[in-house]
């Protein structure tokens, strides 16, 4: 049986809440995270915004369903639902999660006006991309809810059944890293910062080699139309960020 169309989280009589399944909600975000971070990718390196265009319509139609009418129509949700249906279900509290789903709504809302509408380029869309991506990756990749922990900051009540037992579990009975463990973490990132100066200065100096056939094949002599030259200028922000090349790439510039 269905539930109703307009309403938000699952009665439980084992809960005094209404809880959502936590595997379904963590499965949702990674399809979502996979997705956005291909749309991402693709409009910083290749200067194609339209797959973060349409990345953002559905995001917000998607959302608007979890929190506007019930998440179990949710497209994303349905999937992952589907995707975890043989798994035991782990329920949380719907109310914090509606919470944070608030704040990625608001942030659809920010990306629809300034890439969709609007088609702004600049460090703002790629600030509010950035944190949907980073809310998004700690909900799938670690099953933390940092929106939900801005709702545990700023509702008065106290927040109830947190994914993993997080608002049960007291922080004395929260394990604590060892001295080795912190040792195998520092050793490993100074293996990685070792690689990167073996391995990074030689792959920047093959992407700095011009390709001849690109270079036999640019036009010189041609006369430089002012106001593509205007149009084309780089912008101090971007300069000041190092985002010079990726800027004239988002611009069409050359």
């Amino acid at each position: 049986m269905n539930p109703p169309l307009f309403q938000f989280g699952k009665s439980h009589p084992d809960f005094a809440v209404p809880v959502l399944d936590e595997r379904a909600v963590r499965a949702s975000a990674g399809l979502l995270f996979g997705v956005g971070l291909v749309a991402f990718m693709n409009a910083w390196l290749v200067g194609n915004f339209a797959l973060t265009r349409v990345f953002v319509v559905l995001f917000l139609v998607d959302f608007s369903i979890r929190i506007l009418l019930n998440p179990h129509y949710a497209p994303t949700l349905v999937v992952g639902h589907w995707v975890v249906r043989k798994q035991q279900p782990e329920w949380v509290g719907a109310p914090q999660k509606r919470f944070a789903w608030a704040i990625g709504w608001v942030l659809a809302l920010a990306m629809l006006y300034l890439v969709v509408l609007k088609n702004v380029i600049g460090p703002v869309n790629l600030i509010v991309c950035a944190a949907c991506l980073t809310l998004m990756f700690f909900e799938a990749a670690f099953g933390i809810c940092l929106g939900c922990k801005i709702y545990t900051l700023l509702s008065s009540q106290k927040t109830q059944h947190c994914p993993g037992g997080t608002c049960e579990l007291a922080s004395v009975d929260r394990p604590k890293l060892s001295a080795i463990q912190q040792l195998s973490v520092a050793l490993f990132a100074g293996l990685v910062l070792l690689t990167w100066q073996w391995v990074g200065p030689s792959a920047s100096a093959m992407a700095s080699v011009v390709d001849p056939a690109h270079a036999a094949s640019t036009p010189t002599g041609e006369a430089v139309d002012p106001a593509e030259q205007a149009r084309c200028k780089v912008p101090e922000f971007a300069k000041a960020m190092g985002h010079e090349a990726q800027w004239k790439l988002h611009n069409h510039c050359h």
